[in-house]
Parts: C-alpha cells; sequence; structure tokens
C-alpha cells in the first residue's frame, strides 16, 4: 500500500444528492502522483459529477477532497486543468487567440502558448480558424487551455468521444505524454479498449458507488473484469 505522500488527490466519503437522489455516494479515490487514472462506469454511474466536484463546478453534499495532502480549496484550482464536455471555443479565432484570450482572463505570461500548442500538436494550424478544425483538433485545443496555468492535475472527461480512430490515437499518445511533464491524470471514458492502453490505475464506479479500484496489470482484461463488477458486483471492496 503506497503512503498519503504518494496521492496527489484524494477523496474520503464523498457524496452529491440532488433533491431526492444521490448522484455519488460515499466515494473513496487514491490518485497517485504521476499516474494516468481511469475513472469507469456505465452512463448515469455518477462520473461526471463526481469529477465536476473535484474540479470545484459543484458543491460536495458531503464528505472530503484532499489535493497533494490537504484539505480542498478554491486554490488548488490553480494546479487543476479541466476539460468536462465539450470545449468552449471561440470559433472565430485562430488556436493562438482562443488561447491569448484565456491568458488575458487569467493573468497569465503569453509566452506559454507556443508551448502548449506545441505539446497538443496545434503549432502549425497557422489562421485557420477554430471553426475549421475536426473534432479531434477542438479536443486537443480544449486541452491546450487547460494546460495554460501548467496543472498538476489534469480532468479529462471523454476526451476520445466522437473521435474517428486518427483522433484517438492522437489522443491516447497526448495523455500519456503528460506524467514524463509532472502532470497526473484522471481520464473518465466509455472506450474500454482505449482506456486499456492508457491508464496506469483504474476505479469503476456505478450507481453513484466506487466498486472497485487498483492498479491495471499488464495482462489484465479490463472488460471481463469491468463486467464482472458492473454486472456482478464482483471484484476488490474498496
Amino acid at each position: 500500500m503506497s503512503g498519503v505522500s504518494d496521492y496527489l488527490l484524494q477523496t474520503r466519503s464523498l457524496s452529491k444528492k440532488f433533491k431526492k437522489q444521490t448522484a455519488v455516494d460515499q466515494v473513496s479515490l487514491n490518485v497517485r502522483a504521476g499516474s494516468v487514472y481511469g475513472l469507469l462506469g456505465p452512463n448515469g454511474a455518477g462520473k461526471s459529477t463526481l469529477l465536476k466536484m473535484i474540479a470545484g463546478l459543484i458543491r460536495p453534499s458531503g464528505g472530503e477532497i484532499r489535493f497533494d495532502g490537504r484539505p480542498w480549496s478554491r486554490t488548488c484550482l490553480d494546479h487543476i486543468g479541466v476539460l468536462i464536455e465539450s470545449p468552449a471555443l471561440y470559433g472565430n479565432l485562430t488556436a493562438r487567440e482562443n488561447l491569448q484570450v484565456h491568458t488575458r482572463l487569467l493573468g497569465l505570461p503569453e509566452e506559454r502558448i507556443d508551448r502548449v500548442l506545441k505539446t497538443v500538436g496545434l503549432a502549425s494550424t497557422g489562421k485557420k480558424l477554430a471553426s475549421q478544425f475536426s473534432l479531434g483538433m477542438k479536443q486537443r485545443l480544449g486541452i491546450a487551455i487547460a494546460l495554460l496555468k501548467q496543472p498538476r492535475l489534469l480532468i479529462l472527461d471523454e476526451p476520445t468521444n466522437g473521435l474517428d480512430p486518427s483522433g484517438i490515437q492522437e489522443m491516447r499518445n497526448l495523455v500519456r505524454s503528460f506524467p514524463a511533464q509532472g502532470i497526473t491524470v484522471i481520464l473518465s471514458s466509455h472506450a474500454l479498449g482505449e482506456v486499456e492502453q492508457i491508464v496506469d490505475d483504474i476505479g469503476i464506479i456505478d450507481g453513484g458507488r466506487l466498486k472497485y479500484e487498483g492498479r491495471l496489470g499488464k495482462d489484465e482484461d479490463l472488460e471481463s473484469l469491468f463486467f464482472a463488477v458492473v454486472r456482478d458486483g464482483r471484484g476488490k471492496a474498496v
């Protein structure tokens, strides 16, 4: 078992209720620093709600979030980059101009723009407008915006959704490159085959509860594990 210092993010009995519905129920995640953590679950399992609480977009009803060993506060958002749902882009602006808008809004140095454009493979898009980008390019520009803060944690919710095979491969390579840059990733996805090639650890959430958490072995069949946990309730107790 890793020590507390090995974890960049942990939740303890984190819950969210909407009126009479409990969307997230007593979830305790353990995300290792320098890892890609795959958050899996069926539609409506509570994944997006959980990520939105970590990202500060909605308030928990109960429980605790700890970032780098300390209780979560708004200042943690300075170190967290987020791409949840489709990125909010200005279609009439270029990639560089979109990033300039965000550096000015956030008070960040514009020197970071060239670095993040290179990181996501959009350095050569020139005067092409974001409205003319492919879906994969738009997703990568959304990630570039999230990277402007030089985050220690990057939250990606379904980043390969709707992408063609080429876009999926580009996204896979991009996500795998982040730990070497000191960026821990939480990745939510339905694409089990892709997740299997990207992640180090997984958490499986179903009905708002974390049913499984552990490292993904090299020879482990993620699809079989996923359905065993979700359909049959088997797997490690967490």
